[in-house]
């Protein structure tokens, strides 16, 4: 049972890993829509689409005899509210071989969805359904965030409806050594929205924003960027933050139970009287940091949450970029965040949505950061200088942010250009 802070301190010490044993696991969502009439897929269409991917090897997640998702070895897809779904990958050693999951996945998925008649969307917010035209499946949990997501926040439907996100969890070898990844991966946020951003596109119209997915995670509950955050934060300032932090729902006796008067020290002493005041477990506690829906979050590892979901030709990018500083370059790439401030940071996280690029940052734009940390992340893949079969490094997958970079054109660019020329709906769909 979970009674004390130091239990807490001691959860997140246990994630610590040698150097030589770093992971990476990446994890990508992605629209669905029927490609008879433009509507994202129900149910019914999933437990098809599930029943299909059997056949690749793939073994059912039940939840009270109804499928929620499917797993082979350590990856895992899982089902989003809006019948979102999300490839969790395997612990990889490089991008090479986490590059390789997603197109053994991609693979998978085509042949499947060409069979079915659905069509893939890679963008950040969904581009054409309303919000009450979104279909939603038995996953019991989505039912109570339903009800109890927007008392937080205004867009927080918008963000379980109509949000895919790019994830990177990565580790660290120390307390030390998390504390400089974590205070580099948000203050790097704003870069992160502009570099990736690609959901220009709602409700079949130009949103007058380049990242509306960033903009609505900004307005959802229990989200955003913590001004904590740039400090030292250290796993018991952490500890701290997730104990004092309120409780999204907590399972019981194969229930979910709405926690949203309770905070996660309420349950450890014992307060919470709907489920017999008992204490939390380790599950309970990794539940808990699960819904904090913050940009970058805390468990055995790191996540990085700030990239809207992309194409196939750029799925690779975010991670080989986020690696290249993190694993690879680290220092000096603290060394040049450290002089920001934390409060021109959040301002800049608060403008990037719409203004993009353009964002002003100490006193340079969000395209010059964004040029700088895609140097300092050549550097640190080249000193990692792990080759795929063919003598390329990890390098490679720089490919795309660099054209990004010298075209000055993000991925929304491209589909506001796209789109507001002929505005057919097949523009949005993956090739």
């Amino acid at each position: 049972m979970i009674k004390s802070k130091e239990q807490i301190i001691d959860y997140f010490k246990s994630g610590i890993k040698q150097t030589k044993d770093f992971r990476i696991g990446i994890e990508h969502e992605k629209f669905l829509f029927s490609n008879i009439d433009n509507k994202r897929i129900n149910y019914s269409k999933i437990k098809e689409m599930f029943a299909a991917l059997l056949e690749f090897g793939w073994n059912p997640i039940l939840e009270k005899k109804n499928i929620i998702g499917l797993n082979k070895g350590g990856k895992n897809i899982t089902l989003e509210p809006g019948n979102q779904i999300e490839l969790s990958g395997d612990k990889l050693n490089h991008i090479h071989e986490a590059c390789a999951e997603s197109q053994d996945y991609l693979f998978e998925l085509r042949q499947v969805t060409q069979k079915l008649g659905i069509n893939i969307v890679s963008a950040g917010f969904d581009p054409i359904s309303k919000l009450d035209e979104i279909p939603n499946n038995p996953k019991q949990r989505y039912e109570l965030m339903t009800k109890d997501m927007p008392l937080g926040g205004e867009l927080s439907l918008d963000m379980m409806y109509r949000t895919c996100g790019t994830q990177l969890n990565i580790d660290y070898n120390s307390e030390e050594d998390f504390k400089k990844k974590f205070k580099v991966v948000n203050s790097i946020v704003p870069i992160s929205i502009a570099l990736f951003a690609n959901s220009a596109i709602v409700e079949k119209k130009k949103s007058n924003y380049l990242s509306y997915r960033s903009k609505v995670w900004q307005s959802t509950s229990r989200g955003g960027l913590p001004k904590l955050f740039f400090e030292e934060l250290d796993f018991e300032k952490y500890a701290e933050f997730s104990i004092n932090f309120p409780i999204l729902f907590i399972q019981h006796e194969g229930s979910y139970i709405s926690g949203r008067k309770y905070t996660f020290k309420d349950f450890m002493e014992g307060k919470i009287n709907e489920i017999g005041n008992r204490l939390p477990t380790e599950s309970d506690l990794t539940t808990h940091l699960s819904t904090i829906f913050t940009e970058n979050r805390l468990k055995k590892y790191i996540e990085l949450r700030s990239m809207d979901t992309c194409g196939w030709d750029c799925l690779c990018s975010g991670p080989a970029f986020n690696v290249g500083m993190l694993y690879g370059n680290l220092n000096e790439v603290y060394e040049l965040i450290s002089t920001w401030d934390k409060d021109k940071i959040i301002n800049a996280y608060l403008e990037a949505p719409k203004k993009g690029f353009n964002t002003q940052l100490m006193g340079k734009d969000l395209l010059y950061w964004a040029g700088t940390l895609l140097d300092l992340s050549k550097k640190g893949l080249e000193d990692r200088d792990i080759l795929n079969k063919h003598g390329k490094n990890e390098t490679l997958f720089l490919n795309h942010l660099q054209k990004v970079i010298d075209n000055k054109t993000t991925n929304a660019d491209h589909m506001i250009s796209k789109f507001s020329k002929t505005e057919d709906l097949s523009e949005l769909y993956d090739k």
